[in-house]
Parts: C-alpha cells; sequence; structure tokens
C-alpha cells in the first residue's frame, strides 16, 4: 500500500441498518479513516433514512453497494449472517460481521477459509471486548479457576430468530475463551423457551481440561438488565459490571499479626462506546494487515461451544418432554 493510498479514508458500507446497523452507519460516517459510501436493508425506506441522516447513498442491491466500498459491516439479522457474509468476502471486501460469525460451525470454518484465500480481514462483532472496563480489567485476569457469568435483559422479539444461546450466551462465551482456559472437556447445559419459540432462559457449565469451570447464565425474559462477570484465581477475586463500567479485585494479604485478609481495590472505566472502539480496531487491522483483534476464528471458536451447549440443552428438553 503506497502511503497516499493508506491516507484516503477507506469506503465503507452498511449491511442492515435496524437497532446495530444504524450506529456502524453513523460511526463509519464520523470516524476520520473511514467514508459511508452508503447503506443497504431489506426496508428500503429505513435505508433511505439513516443515508440520508449521514449524506450517504441507498444501495437496492447488496451488489451494487460492494462495487463501490473497501469494507462492510454486516448487521442483518443472524439467520443470514453466512450467506451474506460469504458474499461480501466472495467480493474481495473486508467484513466485520455482528455476533454470532454464522448459525452453524461449517458455515464459520467456510468464512474463515475464504476470508484468508481472498486475503480479507474478517472481524466479529463481539464488542464486550472492547468494553472500557473489560479493556481496563484484562491484565489483572491471568489464569482463572473459576468464572461465573450473568447477562439478562428483558423480552424483545428482535433476536428471536435463534436461541438465546446464539443471541447473549455467545458474548460470555468469547470471552471466557479469550482467558485461554484450553480445550472443553464437558458440557452440561439446560434452557427452555418461554415468550418465543426459541429458548429463552439457559444455563451451561463447562469444564475444561485445564481444570477451570465456567457456569454461564443468559435470559432475554428478565424484568432487569444484568450484565457481570465474576473471575476467581488462585490468588485474587475479580468482578466486572459491563453495564456501571466498575470493576474489583480482592487479593488476599495480611495484617501485622500475619491473619489472613482481603484487601479490595475499585476500578471505574471511561464512557467510551464500545462499537466506536471496535471499528477502530477494524480499520486498524486493514490498515495494518494485521489480524482483528477478534478474527474470524475467534468468532468459530465461540460459535464450536454455542453449539456443544445447544446441543446439550436439546438433550436436557428431550429429557423433560
Amino acid at each position: 500500500m503506497t502511503r497516499h493510498e493508506f491516507m484516503k479514508s477507506l469506503r465503507a458500507g452498511v449491511i442492515g441498518v435496524g437497532h446495530l446497523g444504524q450506529h456502524h452507519a453513523r460511526l463509519y460516517a464520523a470516524l476520520p479513516d473511514s467514508m459511508l459510501i452508503g447503506v443497504t436493508d431489506q426496508d428500503l425506506g429505513r435505508a433511505r433514512i439513516i443515508a440520508d441522516r449521514h449524506g450517504a447513498q441507498t444501495f437496492k442491491s447488496l451488489s451494487d453497494l460492494l462495487k463501490q466500498v473497501d469494507l462492510v459491516s454486516v448487521a442483518v439479522p443472524t439467520s443470514a449472517h453466512y450467506a451474506v457474509t460469504k458474499a461480501c468476502l466472495e467480493a474481495g471486501k473486508h467484513v466485520l460481521v455482528e455476533k454470532p460469525i454464522a448459525v452453524v460451525s461449517d458455515e464459520a470454518q467456510e468464512l474463515v477459509g475464504l476470508a484468508k484465500a481472498k486475503g480479507c480481514r474478517l472481524q466479529v462483532g463481539h464488542s464486550e471486548r472492547f468494553n472500557p472496563i473489560m479493556q481496563m480489567m484484562r491484565p489483572h485476569i491471568q489464569r482463572p479457576v473459576f468464572i461465573e457469568c450473568h447477562r439478562l435483559g428483558p423480552y424483545s422479539a428482535r433476536g428471536t430468530d435463534v436461541d438465546v444461546v446464539l443471541d447473549l450466551m455467545i458474548h460470555d462465551l468469547d470471552l471466557v475463551l479469550s482467558f485461554n482456559p484450553g480445550p472443553v472437556e464437558e458440557v452440561r447445559a439446560a434452557g427452555v423457551p418461554v415468550l418465543s419459540s426459541t429458548i429463552d432462559i439457559a444455563n451451561a457449565r463447562i469444564q475444561f481440561q485445564s481444570g477451570c469451570v465456567a457456569n454461564l447464565t443468559v435470559s432475554r425474559v428478565s424484568l432487569n438488565k444484568m450484565r457481570r462477570l465474576r473471575l476467581f484465581q488462585r490468588d485474587s477475586y475479580v468482578s466486572i459490571d459491563f453495564q456501571t463500567r466498575q470493576g474489583m479485585i480482592g487479593r488476599r494479604s495480611a495484617d501485622q499479626s500475619q491473619r489472613p485478609r482481603i484487601a479490595i481495590e475499585e476500578f471505574k472505566a471511561s464512557d467510551g462506546e464500545p462499537l466506536k472502539l471496535q471499528l477502530e480496531s477494524f480499520l486498524h487491522s486493514i490498515r495494518t494487515g494485521s489480524s482483528p483483534e477478534v478474527s474470524g476464528e475467534d468468532g468459530a471458536a465461540a460459535l464450536a461451544v454455542a453449539q456443544q451447549v445447544l446441543s446439550a440443552i436439546h438433550s436436557f428438553v428431550q429429557r423433560n418432554a
């Protein structure tokens, strides 16, 4: 890449401008390293509203959009992630696809292979990795032996084309795997549908070969929101609240009498927008040719464990039918 090419703004497009996609469009239009060329959506009226808001074009077809851009964000319903991302990669475009990367593992692996073959960056939108409190606390996370995650929220029809495991738990599965606990040894899980035709509440217990255990609970039919992560390590306890962006570390120490006690250190992160940080990271990986912070391989790994959780849930449902 020449210096002139490096200095040019990257031409961006957004596919799907609903709840999440509209914010991708807003940020691409505002970031200094990108230029929002246009958007496309099944709802053409919606696409026009978002495009006009940011001085961009509305494209009636995906193929027409792809002719005009260097990169895209894919923010369509989960069930369409694979087909749309594949079309973009085949056209030689860099892709940031919202989580999960796909619905089944074979599709994810195909997308990873296609990105490599085309020399394209493929990033997966696990935005919690970019939450400022996660970035602040990560250096304090070494070798957790027990991990507990709670991700709860009120009901919304958005996202119910897939089970809550792929809708919400996938965030925490990605986080857990990012702590390098090693290969999965055993998965136990339970879940039930409540307001939709798919699983709305689920719990999974994942045992890793390293001895680490992760217990994850998700619900999209709760009255209150909760996004918390707790980690127990040999010498410390780490607590992270993604909503309030507060963290805490408890470390074992001793007072003058040598009696053990817990020393507490509290943290408060900035109000930085995780999606903005995520898009900046994506643009940087394109500029430098480096691997995305949340790569296609990362997305595929989280999906593979999610499939194990879903398989365990389906066995649970059959036993209790």
